[in-house]
């Protein structure tokens, strides 16, 4: 499986900009909750409610530097992340993305994602703004369809709002759906694999993305985990065959094998997609070869050097410190790129 993905990669990327181009990320550090096992920059947005409009303001200055000094590059792909970029408010959404669209070229970028991610975050309103802003590609991710591993892992969303935000995403017209899957989640076993692939394919994403579940020392879930006494999670190689098959079914091949430290079983996490429904960010960000300028809290810019060499300045994770030190945030930046 590896060669065939390697030669798919490499037919993916034939008209990326390697040297002359980059990637723009934008990180949106807020979620309805936390979840048990995740480690990134997130914050519950309820008690950040009041902060976010002076958050847009501050990426949309960080925007502002990278748009003026990248003019002579190309933008291959946009990704909007987080946290969960839906946990904001439509009009905070469509300004986001005004600011965004009216700032860079859009004519040369070949991808256009936005993480949707929590299905209680989704709502048409917010579906209508990313589609009417023309984003190409959307995540609506159950992570499991057992409404039991939900409540464990602190996901609020039940499987029935998974299915009525998928279905609400194809009647606003999205054509490029990716659903997220996490295998080894506290539990699960392959009967419940194979529930949660039997709903998947009942809805036909256009992607699939595996994980296996990767527990990282910041998590709740590695604190979970001691104070419950579990020694190993559950995941093997017949799971990773349950999910493989079913993105089988759906017509679509795997184009990006990741491993990451601490995973359950030492499984590599896999993306699958239907022909013409790659996820081009997701490997140019493994694939470590072009430049990824990062914006908003917590983020991490990525130079990549024509010998290859690679440099990194990250902004500070805390929303309020973001805000307060955007200044600062940019003159990083300026120092990285300034040879």
């Amino acid at each position: 499986m590896g060669i065939d993905i390697a030669k798919r990669e490499r037919d993916l990327l034939k008209e990326i900009h390697y040297e002359g181009g980059y990637s723009l990320y934008i990180g949106i550090p807020f979620c309805p909750t936390t979840c048990l096992y995740c480690s990134f920059t997130s914050y519950p947005i309820a008690a950040f409610r009041r902060q976010v409009d002076a958050y847009v303001d501050a990426v949309i200055k960080e925007m502002d530097y990278v748009a003026e000094n990248f003019q002579d590059k190309v933008l291959d792909t946009v990704y909007i992340g987080g946290g969960t970029p839906t946990t904001l408010e439509p009009e905070q959404l469509d300004r986001l993305i005004t600011a965004l669209k009216s700032k860079f070229d859009f004519s040369t970028v070949k991808e256009f994602t936005v993480e949707a991610g929590r299905a209680d975050s989704i709502t048409r309103e917010k579906l209508e703004v990313l589609y009417r802003h023309r984003v190409s590609r959307i995540s609506v991710n159950p992570q499991t369809m057992k409404q039991e591993t939900l409540d464990i892992i602190g996901r609020k969303a039940s499987v029935e709002q998974v299915l009525t935000a998928y279905k609400l995403a194809r009647e606003v017209g999205f054509d490029n759906i990716n659903m997220d899957l996490i295998l080894g989640l506290p539990g699960e076993l392959e009967a419940d694999v194979q529930r949660t692939i039997e709903k998947i394919v009942e809805l036909a994403p256009d992607s699939l993305t595996v994980h296996s579940l990767a527990i990282k020392r910041a998590s709740r879930l590695n604190q979970w985990i001691q104070e419950n006494g579990v020694s190993m999670l559950h995941n093997t190689d017949e799971t990773m065959k349950i999910a493989a098959a079913g993105a089988e079914k759906l017509g679509m091949k795997p184009y990006y094998l990741y491993r990451q430290k601490n995973m359950s079983g030492n499984f590599e996490n896999t993306g699958y997609a239907r022909p013409g429904k790659y996820g081009l960010y997701n490997i140019l960000i493994m694939e470590e070869k072009q430049t990824i300028v990062a914006l908003g809290a917590g983020s991490i810019t990525k130079r990549v050097f024509p010998d290859g060499r690679i440099e990194r300045c990250d902004n500070v994770k805390d929303v309020g410190l973001y805000i307060e030190k955007i200044d600062e945030m940019i003159e990083r930046k300026k120092e990285l790129f300034a040879e």
